[in-house]
């Protein structure tokens, strides 16, 4: 008897977005470093009325099934603001993307992402960077390397062998995104601590903690300058206003005002740092579910979150600096600073850095500097149409 073929539709209705949702549920269940995410924000992340990625994307879904089994999905989508960069930065004209990505084997991988090739040539794209999940804000890249650590928040988790599976499919590296750990238990080498203790006696250098109340209007500020600090890297993207008031508000949870911080010269924002406490590891410890009595657990936590590790997702100073020796500086000082925090106030022994772009010279030098450790690798992939 003759396996059943594989037949590939887009989601369409609940019932196939609930299918589509689950699979991620049933195929990684098994990986003790997985972690589960909360369904709800899931299900926000992929719903058009709310998640502001879709009012300057076109979307869409498919599930693959043999019989009525479903073995596998993907996401192809092509970001309008992605298309309008410049090509020299990664993105630009003619490129789409696919993500969200999970097979059962090989085959239907394949199957998989051709279908999603399909679709974006008919949309009349000529190149493939992949994978975004689905935003290059969002989770970029497919890991590569440390599967055998649970990522820190906002960090994504791929079984190792989807490696061959896309290399499989004819993809080709186009990108490294590297992320470093970091000791914070211990004090920063003797030059470090020269750098920030003159940064200190700078009167014209204020780096402050942002304001809670006010982090709408903090969120611009750090966004504003992040837009313009990471203008000219690869793979930049711009955030939208309502993609900055959306950011905003689905990271007040978790916003510490010790743990994000804005560096001024002479009264003008020139450099921020986010740090988030990790929310994985309550999350893990409950199973990704809020119901019964997650959520009771994870209000708890947020009260006053005691953790292992902190992130930094992002970090920045403005571009008319960036050739410069204060450029160092501020960044040596945000993350002094925040180190004591974090240290102190929420328990924490390591930070995450990243992710850092493999020729981002100036991040990976600090990193260098700070005597990190790689921790995790996720590569990007491009493929001509």
């Amino acid at each position: 008897m003759t396996e059943a073929q594989i037949v590939i539709t887009p989601v369409s209705g609940k019932a196939d977005l609930n299918a589509f949702i689950d699979l991620s549920y049933r195929l990684n269940r098994n990986d003790p470093a997985w972690v589960p995410p909360i369904r709800s924000e899931v299900v926000e992340l992929l719903n058009p009325q709310k998640n502001p990625f879709f009012k300057h994307a076109d979307v869409q879904m498919f599930l693959a099934r043999r019989g009525k089994a479903v073995v596998g999905r993907i996401s192809a989508h092509i970001d309008h603001l992605a298309i309008a960069q410049p090509a020299e930065q990664g993105m630009g004209p003619g490129t789409g993307n696919w993500g969200l990505f999970e097979a059962e084997d090989e085959e239907t991988a394949k199957a998989l992402i051709a279908h999603a090739e399909q679709w974006l040539r008919g949309q009349g794209m000529r190149r493939v960077l992949a994978p975004l999940s689905m935003s290059v804000w969002e989770e970029p890249g497919l890991q590569v390397m440390g599967h055998d650590d649970p990522p820190t928040v906002l960090m994504g988790q791929d079984p190792a062998h989807y490696q061959g599976w896309v290399e499989g499919a004819g993809y080709t590296k186009a990108k490294s995104l590297m992320t470093y750990d970091l000791d914070i238990t211990t004090d920063f080498p003797p030059l470090i601590q020269r750098i920030i203790k003159s940064g200190e006696r700078n009167e014209r250098i204020n780096v402050r903690k942002v304001v809670l109340k006010n982090f709408e209007s903090e969120a611009r500020i750090i966004l504003g300058i992040l837009n313009d600090a990471w203008s000219d890297n690869w793979g930049f993207v711009p955030f939208s206003d309502a993609e900055i008031s959306y950011a905003s508000k689905k990271l007040k949870p978790l916003v510490r005002e010790d743990l994000i911080r804005i560096a001024e010269y002479d009264g003008e924002p020139v450099a921020f740092m986010i740090t988030l406490p990790d929310v994985n590891e309550p999350i893990k410890a409950i199973g990704g579910k809020l119901f019964p009595f997650g959520w009771i657990k994870m209000l708890w936590w947020l009260r006053k979150p005691k953790v292992r590790a902190v992130r930094v997702p992002l970090m920045g100073v403005v571009k008319r600096l960036q050739s410069s020796r204060m450029a160092s500086q501020l960044a040596f000082m945000l993350i002094e600073y925040i180190r004591r925090s974090a240290v102190a106030d929420y328990g924490a022994t390591k930070g995450e850095i990243g992710w850092i772009l493999e020729d981002n010279q100036g991040m990976n030098a600090i990193a260098e500097a700070l005597q990190t450790q790689l921790n995790r690798e996720y590569l990007l992939y491009d493929k001509s149409l």
